[in-house]
């Protein structure tokens, strides 16, 4: 198989706050299906998440305030977790502070040579920000 492209498709509660959730994290909401919809698309860039009401996968926030380190908990979340790659890890940290969004893990240098953070979707998916570090 040659795949080409691929889509997550995000088990949500209410996709009208999903929508207004992604805007705040700087994405935009590409299309609806449905009224009221139940189905839709948030995009960046060349990037399309996919959220559909109430069906198509799991979803769950768990009540752990971090998702890695001595405190956290990677398997609390029943949501799906994902990685989006960024030029700038901190800048995108700060903005999602300033949006009061639930940021899981700081910015941190990994062993794996990426630069990372992670942020919560009020349904317990996770996104891993991430750069490269450019180490050899």
């Amino acid at each position: 198989m040659q795949a080409k492209g691929l889509t997550p498709i995000l088990n949500v509660s209410d996709i009208q706050q999903s929508f207004a959730w992604f805007e705040q994290l700087g994405w935009e909401k590409s299309w609806d299906w449905n009224s009221p919809a139940t189905f839709g698309g948030v995009c960046s860039g060349d990037c399309q998440i996919f959220l559909c009401a109430d069906a198509q996968g799991g979803r769950g926030k768990g009540a752990n305030t971090s998702t890695f380190g001595d405190d956290g908990d990677e398997a609390a979340d029943r949501g799906v977790w994902m990685s989006i790659w960024v030029e700038d890890v901190d800048a995108i940290h700060r903005h999602c502070l300033e949006q009061g969004l639930d940021v899981t893990w700081p910015p941190t240098d990994m062993p794996w040579n990426v630069r990372e953070m992670h942020v919560r979707h009020p349904d317990g998916h996770v996104f891993r920000i991430s750069a490269g570090l450019g180490r050899e």
